[in-house]
Protein backbone atom coordinates (compact mmCIF):
# COMPACT_ATOMS: atom_id res chain seq x y z
CA UNK A 1 0.00 0.00 0.00
CA UNK A 2 1.64 3.51 -1.34
CA UNK A 3 0.01 6.20 0.81
CA UNK A 4 -0.61 9.23 -1.88
CA UNK A 5 -0.13 12.57 -1.51
CA UNK A 6 -2.81 15.49 -1.84
CA UNK A 7 -3.10 18.83 -1.54
CA UNK A 8 -6.39 20.37 -1.02
CA UNK A 9 -7.84 23.89 -2.49
CA UNK A 10 -9.27 26.02 0.33
CA UNK A 11 -9.81 29.31 -0.34
CA UNK A 12 -6.41 30.58 -1.15
CA UNK A 13 -5.11 28.07 1.25
CA UNK A 14 -3.57 24.31 -0.25
CA UNK A 15 -3.34 22.27 2.98
CA UNK A 16 -2.05 18.45 2.80
CA UNK A 17 -3.27 15.37 2.76
CA UNK A 18 -2.33 11.80 2.34
CA UNK A 19 -4.91 8.90 1.06
CA UNK A 20 -4.07 5.31 2.44
CA UNK A 21 -5.93 2.81 0.61
CA UNK A 22 -5.18 -0.84 1.83
CA UNK A 23 -6.49 -4.33 -0.66
CA UNK A 24 -10.20 -4.23 -0.68
CA UNK A 25 -11.69 -1.60 2.21
CA UNK A 26 -15.22 -1.72 3.95
CA UNK A 27 -15.05 2.05 3.87
CA UNK A 28 -12.82 5.34 3.82
CA UNK A 29 -12.16 6.87 7.25
CA UNK A 30 -11.05 10.68 6.80
CA UNK A 31 -9.57 12.12 9.70
CA UNK A 32 -8.75 15.63 11.10
CA UNK A 33 -6.37 16.75 13.55
CA UNK A 34 -6.88 18.70 16.74
CA UNK A 35 -5.87 22.16 17.25
CA UNK A 36 -2.45 21.54 18.84
CA UNK A 37 -1.00 19.33 16.71
CA UNK A 38 -1.25 18.36 12.82
CA UNK A 39 -1.27 15.15 10.36
CA UNK A 40 1.33 14.00 11.19
CA UNK A 41 1.30 13.59 14.95
CA UNK A 42 1.96 10.01 15.80
CA UNK A 43 -0.76 9.87 17.58
CA UNK A 44 -2.68 10.55 14.12
CA UNK A 45 -0.53 8.41 12.09
CA UNK A 46 -0.56 5.64 14.22
CA UNK A 47 -4.36 5.55 14.60
CA UNK A 48 -4.73 5.80 11.10
CA UNK A 49 -2.01 3.15 10.65
CA UNK A 50 -4.04 0.50 12.41
CA UNK A 51 -7.28 1.37 10.56
CA UNK A 52 -5.55 0.66 7.06
CA UNK A 53 -4.45 -2.62 8.76
CA UNK A 54 -7.93 -3.26 9.50
CA UNK A 55 -9.25 -2.91 6.02
CA UNK A 56 -10.44 0.23 6.08
CA UNK A 57 -8.85 2.87 3.65
CA UNK A 58 -8.32 6.51 5.40
CA UNK A 59 -7.66 10.49 4.08
CA UNK A 60 -5.95 12.48 6.85
CA UNK A 61 -5.67 16.59 6.41
CA UNK A 62 -3.99 19.30 7.73
CA UNK A 63 -6.40 22.38 8.37
CA UNK A 64 -4.40 25.88 6.60
CA UNK A 65 -3.35 27.31 10.21
CA UNK A 66 -1.17 24.30 10.78
CA UNK A 67 0.10 23.96 7.29
CA UNK A 68 0.91 27.67 7.56
CA UNK A 69 3.02 26.94 10.51
CA UNK A 70 0.07 29.20 13.04
CA UNK A 71 -0.55 27.82 16.67
CA UNK A 72 -4.41 29.29 17.01
CA UNK A 73 -7.08 27.26 14.69
CA UNK A 74 -8.85 28.76 12.14
CA UNK A 75 -12.00 30.07 12.63
CA UNK A 76 -15.50 27.60 11.94
CA UNK A 77 -16.41 28.56 8.20
CA UNK A 78 -12.50 27.80 7.32
CA UNK A 79 -12.10 24.77 9.20
CA UNK A 80 -15.67 23.67 7.52
CA UNK A 81 -14.46 24.32 4.43
CA UNK A 82 -11.35 22.80 4.54
CA UNK A 83 -13.61 19.46 6.16
CA UNK A 84 -15.77 19.68 2.95
CA UNK A 85 -12.93 19.88 0.61
CA UNK A 86 -11.50 16.49 2.60
CA UNK A 87 -14.33 15.04 2.15
CA UNK A 88 -14.95 15.74 -1.61
CA UNK A 89 -11.11 14.39 -2.32
CA UNK A 90 -12.49 10.77 -0.16
CA UNK A 91 -15.43 10.68 -1.89
CA UNK A 92 -13.38 10.87 -5.23
CA UNK A 93 -11.41 8.22 -4.37
CA UNK A 94 -13.65 5.78 -2.74
CA UNK A 95 -15.99 4.96 -5.37
CA UNK A 96 -18.91 3.01 -4.15
CA UNK A 97 -17.30 2.81 -0.53
CA UNK A 98 -19.06 4.79 2.85
CA UNK A 99 -17.26 7.65 3.52
CA UNK A 100 -16.59 8.57 7.67
CA UNK A 101 -15.81 11.87 9.03
CA UNK A 102 -13.41 11.30 12.00
CA UNK A 103 -11.74 14.03 14.14
CA UNK A 104 -9.77 14.48 17.59
CA UNK A 105 -10.79 17.45 19.73
CA UNK A 106 -11.38 20.22 17.36
CA UNK A 107 -11.25 18.08 14.35
CA UNK A 108 -13.87 16.39 15.60
CA UNK A 109 -16.24 18.65 16.38
CA UNK A 110 -15.58 20.37 12.74
CA UNK A 111 -16.92 17.59 11.31
CA UNK A 112 -19.98 17.79 13.06
CA UNK A 113 -20.52 21.23 11.96
CA UNK A 114 -19.66 20.60 8.95
CA UNK A 115 -22.29 17.85 8.65
CA UNK A 116 -24.82 20.07 10.21
CA UNK A 117 -24.20 21.93 7.67
CA UNK A 118 -24.77 19.38 4.69
CA UNK A 119 -21.44 17.63 4.53
CA UNK A 120 -21.98 14.01 3.28
CA UNK A 121 -21.21 11.32 5.63
CA UNK A 122 -21.61 8.17 6.61
CA UNK A 123 -21.23 8.58 9.93
CA UNK A 124 -19.62 10.82 12.68
CA UNK A 125 -16.20 9.35 14.83
CA UNK A 126 -15.18 11.70 18.12
CA UNK A 127 -11.50 11.15 19.60
CA UNK A 128 -12.34 13.06 22.17
CA UNK A 129 -15.47 15.52 21.58
CA UNK A 130 -14.61 18.96 23.07
CA UNK A 131 -17.96 19.40 24.68
CA UNK A 132 -17.02 22.10 26.76
CA UNK A 133 -13.46 24.22 27.69
CA UNK A 134 -12.29 22.46 30.38
CA UNK A 135 -13.90 23.71 34.47
CA UNK A 136 -16.65 25.23 32.20
CA UNK A 137 -19.26 23.18 31.77
CA UNK A 138 -21.44 25.83 31.17
CA UNK A 139 -20.45 26.52 27.95
CA UNK A 140 -21.55 23.38 25.77
CA UNK A 141 -20.81 22.96 22.25
CA UNK A 142 -23.33 20.55 21.62
CA UNK A 143 -26.52 22.75 19.55
CA UNK A 144 -25.69 21.60 16.51
CA UNK A 145 -25.37 18.12 17.50
CA UNK A 146 -29.02 17.50 17.59
CA UNK A 147 -31.22 16.34 15.13
CA UNK A 148 -28.10 14.58 12.88
CA UNK A 149 -29.19 11.37 12.22
CA UNK A 150 -26.21 9.40 10.83
CA UNK A 151 -24.39 6.84 13.61
CA UNK A 152 -22.09 8.62 15.85
CA UNK A 153 -19.29 7.55 17.99
CA UNK A 154 -18.37 8.75 21.02
CA UNK A 155 -14.64 8.00 21.81
CA UNK A 156 -13.81 9.68 25.67
CA UNK A 157 -11.22 8.98 28.37
CA UNK A 158 -12.84 9.14 32.03
CA UNK A 159 -10.49 11.71 32.84
CA UNK A 160 -10.94 14.24 30.13
CA UNK A 161 -11.77 17.39 31.30
CA UNK A 162 -13.49 18.45 28.04
CA UNK A 163 -16.03 15.63 28.99
CA UNK A 164 -16.04 14.20 32.45
CA UNK A 165 -18.34 11.30 32.52
CA UNK A 166 -22.03 12.21 33.50
CA UNK A 167 -21.65 14.93 31.33
CA UNK A 168 -21.52 14.04 27.58
CA UNK A 169 -24.23 11.02 28.39
CA UNK A 170 -27.02 13.48 28.47
CA UNK A 171 -26.31 14.79 25.49
CA UNK A 172 -25.85 11.42 23.68
CA UNK A 173 -29.21 10.34 25.22
CA UNK A 174 -30.90 13.54 23.73
CA UNK A 175 -29.33 12.95 20.11
CA UNK A 176 -30.67 9.28 20.32
CA UNK A 177 -29.85 6.13 19.63
CA UNK A 178 -27.82 6.61 17.13
CA UNK A 179 -25.33 8.14 19.37
CA UNK A 180 -23.16 6.16 20.86
CA UNK A 181 -20.17 6.78 24.02
CA UNK A 182 -17.65 4.51 24.64
CA UNK A 183 -15.12 5.26 27.63
CA UNK A 184 -11.44 4.78 27.67
CA UNK A 185 -11.12 4.02 31.57
CA UNK A 186 -8.69 6.44 33.20
CA UNK A 187 -7.93 8.38 29.80
CA UNK A 188 -7.44 11.63 29.75
CA UNK A 189 -8.03 14.22 26.65
CA UNK A 190 -5.07 12.76 24.96
CA UNK A 191 -5.98 9.33 26.26
CA UNK A 192 -3.08 8.99 27.91
CA UNK A 193 -3.84 6.99 30.98
CA UNK A 194 -2.16 7.13 34.34
CA UNK A 195 0.22 4.81 35.13
CA UNK A 196 0.84 3.46 31.54
CA UNK A 197 4.05 4.83 29.62
CA UNK A 198 2.58 4.79 26.02
CA UNK A 199 4.34 6.01 22.73
CA UNK A 200 1.26 8.33 20.91
CA UNK A 201 1.82 6.47 18.13
CA UNK A 202 0.70 3.24 20.52
CA UNK A 203 -2.26 5.06 22.12
CA UNK A 204 -3.38 6.33 18.59
CA UNK A 205 -3.26 2.83 17.31
CA UNK A 206 -5.40 1.45 20.34
CA UNK A 207 -8.74 3.44 19.24
CA UNK A 208 -8.13 1.80 15.77
CA UNK A 209 -10.13 -1.21 16.81
CA UNK A 210 -13.57 -0.09 18.11
CA UNK A 211 -13.62 2.49 15.50
CA UNK A 212 -13.07 0.23 12.83
CA UNK A 213 -15.79 -2.52 14.82
CA UNK A 214 -18.27 0.68 14.55
CA UNK A 215 -17.62 1.61 11.00
CA UNK A 216 -18.66 -1.83 10.05
CA UNK A 217 -21.33 -2.61 12.33
CA UNK A 218 -23.00 0.31 10.15
CA UNK A 219 -22.14 -0.83 6.77
CA UNK A 220 -25.11 -1.24 4.22
CA UNK A 221 -26.58 -4.78 4.25
CA UNK A 222 -24.69 -5.51 1.29
CA UNK A 223 -21.97 -4.83 2.39
CA UNK A 224 -21.42 -6.51 5.75
CA UNK A 225 -19.17 -9.33 5.82
CA UNK A 226 -20.77 -13.21 5.33
CA UNK A 227 -21.70 -15.35 8.19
Amino acid sequence: MQPEPLSLSVGEAVPSAVFARPAQPAAVVVVAHGAGAGMEHPFLTGFTDALNDAGLATLRFNFPYREAGRKFPDKAPVAVETWKAAMDAALSRGGDLPVWACGKSFGGRMASMAVAEGMPAAGLVYLGYPLHPPGKPEKLRDAHLYGLPLPMLFLQGTRDPFALPGELEPVAERIGPNAVIQRVEGGNHSFEVRGQKRPADVIGAGLAGPVADFVRAHLPAADQPAG
